[in-house]
């Protein structure tokens, strides 16, 4: 039953002719692949209308934790195969990966809610967040070689960075798909859960995230994405500079005793 309702809620969500929603609960914002028809499938305009909320987002001091997730079936198929075959373009060569890594640059923590599908430029996409949670059942892979498409949304970057190098190259090598739960035995996501609970696991991940400091999980998410391009000595010796400031709510959350 909640399946169903899990199922039904997602289905609803599909009364705009928008490619990518935005709805907002509190401090917790949801961006939605808005294409079950086509197992939202990224087509040119999908990234257009997603850059546009990641953007708007990143602008929105409001909100502290952001949800990517896809309408009906599945979370997403990948590529849209009819785009590529029909020479789609978006507005630059490289808008649709420099629209992933508006996805990881987000300074707020990020989501992502996988079920149904992740295939391919689905996964690209998924990794380029924070927290992968999915449902047992999610079917995961991907399929670049079985199309004879190359990865260029940074699948060869970040996939390895999830899984390591080894069983990188055995996911990618065979476009082998995995379920969920497969996919949480070797770390691609961070848990897998029943299909029915998949909503009410992400929604509490989101209270607790929002419960914290924003500004202290902002300056974090950066100091880690600093790392990257340091030497450890370098990336300590930089943490301890405070080179993000203090959170603004510092002052008031130790008068209440570590509470907002």
């Amino acid at each position: 039953m909640a399946t169903i309702e899990a199922s039904t809620a997602r289905e609803e969500q599909n009364v705009s002719d928008s490619k990518v929603l935005r709805s907002d609960d509190g401090a917790v914002a949801t961006i939605t692949l808005n294409r079950p028809d086509k197992l939202n499938a990224l087509d040119p305009g999908s990234f257009v209308e997603l850059r546009a909320h990641l953007d708007a987002v990143a602008a929105d001091s409001s909100i502290a934790c952001v949800v990517l997730q896809g309408a009906g079936r599945s979370f997403c198929a990948g590529h849209d195969l009819d785009a590529i075959a029909s020479h789609e373009r978006a507005p630059s060569k490289h808008f649709e990966p420099e629209t992933v890594d508006a996805l990881e640059q987000l300074p707020q923590p990020t989501i992502i809610k996988l079920h149904g599908h992740c295939f391919t430029g689905g996964l690209e996409l998924a990794l380029a967040g924070d927290v992968l949670i999915a449902s047992e059942t999610c079917k995961i892979g991907d399929t670049h070689g079985q199309w004879g498409l190359v990865p260029i949304w940074g699948m060869s970057v970040r996939l390895p960075e999830r899984v390591g190098v080894s069983t990188a190259k055995q996911l990618m090598f065979t476009s082998r798909r995995i379920s969920g739960a497969e996919a949480a035995e070797i770390g691609l996501v961070d848990r897998a859960v029943p299909e029915d609970a998949l909503d009410g696991v992400v929604a509490e991940l989101a209270g607790e995230i929002c419960r914290n400091s924003a500004g202290t999980n902002r300056i974090v998410k950066q100091l880690i994405a600093d790392r990257s391009d340091l030497t450890r000595t370098d990336a300590l010796l930089r943490e301890r500079e405070m080179p993000h400031g203090a959170p603004d709510d510092m002052a008031a959350r130790m008068a209440a005793g570590g509470r907002s």
